[in-house]
């Protein structure tokens, strides 16, 4: 006989499969539901759930030496940066040696989560695509103990919004999958909205002298590009981040360093930043700066307006274009929530405790929502970590208060440096965050389950 609880996943992607392989460590019981034929999420190329954000040519940009699960290395012979193809690979391999496949309800869509005035969940679901047969309705209602989000925030596209009206064709980079889907983009006036790593790869692959293309950047705030290899290593080899010196010294020792490594962006045609490196999220790309300083790509500011197909730019300069990419980040979004249940606001921002925990609702967790620097998947695999350890009664969260006070202390410690935008409000340092729950966190956790209980109800099985 063993004790346990009930739990629903939401989302096959990294964060429900990490979650999963934690719970079954545990031994908890856990069913995860995903929309699609198929686990990997955002790494699932070509998702039927439409939730992937990757392009035929994506590769990652960071190493498999930072980006590794720490209990399932990525394989010797993968390349430095693996593209999309080998990180789904791995994915399959990661669930397939820990068992994972047999606990996910594939073609599962979580329409409601409900929450039930005692505690646990009622979740609505319907089956998708192949899973429906005819004459079968699809539609089930389940109760579950707690609650796992894992459906990722890469998903929902965010579109800046400018005065006047553009007349041409408008994507957003999330549908961009190469240059010919969903659009021809050659022999094209295209405009490229936004800095990030999605915008540098885009332009990069559009501006190439094959494709006949005139591509011009348009970006608001500007932003650092660091390089992928320094010294004939990969970059991010070097990162890491030591608890014991103040975090603010860290960052000024690293800002002192980079225009060694990297150069100011204004130097290949960019505009100034308006903030200092690492107060926002830097960009990581090679070519982005040759193409830049080869004349191929044409650097602009904000945009002030749109009349037709002519775009009017904050420096008082225009241009006619064909096609504007905007890669412009995306919304946090809980659609099997009420919204007045919970939500994200309008700049992204939802306060959770430890990233992870919502004040007052004690059977509910998320993984996965941070934009974590500089690894995603042990940042992962630590939240998985905690939650196997709340659904097995050895870890509870502080009261209600306690929550609240540390959410503010927190923020303040890891983006009360950065721009105030909705891609920086879930940013956290993996080093200092996994160092906090290892050692902070867990152990105090479970000293108020010991005292206070488990957080979620438990029941005997065989």
């Amino acid at each position: 006989m063993k004790s346990t609880c009930t739990i629903a996943v939401i989302g096959a992607g990294i964060s429900g499969l990490t979650t999963l392989k934690m719970l079954r460590d545990y031994g908890i019981d856990a069913v995860c539901f995903e929309a699609s034929d198929r686990i990997g999420g955002n790494w699932a190329f070509d998702n039927p759930n439409g939730s992937s954000s990757a392009y035929r040519s994506l590769h990652i940009d960071t190493s498999k030496h930072q980006l590794s699960f720490r209990d399932f290395p990525m394989p010797e012979e993968f390349p430095d940066f693996p593209h999309h193809s080998q990180i789904k690979q791995y994915l399959d391999d990661y669930a397939e040696a820990f068992g994972l496949l047999p606990s996910i309800e594939f073609e599962t869509r979580v329409d409601h989560a409900e929450r039930l005035p005692d505690g646990g969940w009622e979740l609505t679901t319907s089956r998708t695509g192949s899973a429906v047969q005819p004459g079968a309705g699809g539609v089930a209602t389940l109760h579950f103990d707690g609650l796992v989000v894992g459906n990722g925030h890469h998903w929902d596209p965010r579109f800046a919004d400018f005065p006047g009206e553009f007349t041409g064709e408008m994507i957003h980079s999330h549908a961009y999958v190469d240059p010919w889907d969903p659009l021809h983009l050659m022999d094209k006036k295209i405009l490229v909205v936004g800095l990030g790593n999605s915008a540098a790869d885009i332009v990069v692959e559009l501006s190439s002298k094959v494709m006949r293309n005139e591509v011009t950047l348009s970006t608001r705030s500007g932003a650092w590009i660091v390089p992928k290899y320094i010294a004939g290593k990969p970059a991010d080899k070097y990162f890491a981040t030591f608890p014991y010196i103040p975090y603010s010294w860290q960052r000024k020792a690293t800002q002192a360093m980079q225009p060694m490594s990297a150069g100011r962006p204004e130097e290949y045609g960019l505009p100034t930043p308006n903030h200092k490196f690492f107060e926002a999220h830097p960009t990581q790309s090679v070519e982005l700066p040759l193409r830049l300083g080869s004349g191929d790509v044409v650097a602009k500011g904000d945009i002030a307006r749109l009349d037709g197909r002519t775009v009017h730019f904050t420096d008082g300069t225009s241009g006619e274009f064909d096609v504007i990419i905007q890669a412009t980040g995306y919304n946090t979004t809980f659609p099997f929530f009420d919204r007045d249940f919970l939500s994200a606001d309008a700049h992204n921002h939802i306060p959770l405790y430890k990233r992870m925990f919502s004040p007052g609702i004690d059977d509910l967790a998320f993984v996965g929502f941070a934009q974590s620097t500089p690894t995603l998947f042990p940042f992962v695999e630590a939240q998985a970590r905690l939650v196997a350890a709340w659904a097995a009664g050895l870890y509870r969260t502080p009261p209600v208060p306690e929550m609240e006070r540390v959410i503010v202390e927190d923020e303040k410690k890891y983006i009360g440096h950065m721009l105030d935008t909705p891609r920086h409000q879930q940013q956290v340092d993996y080093f200092l965050y996994e160092r906090d729950l290892r050692t902070r966190e867990i152990p105090r956790g479970l000293a108020r389950a010991r005292a206070l209980g488990a957080a979620l109800p438990s029941r005997a099985t065989a």
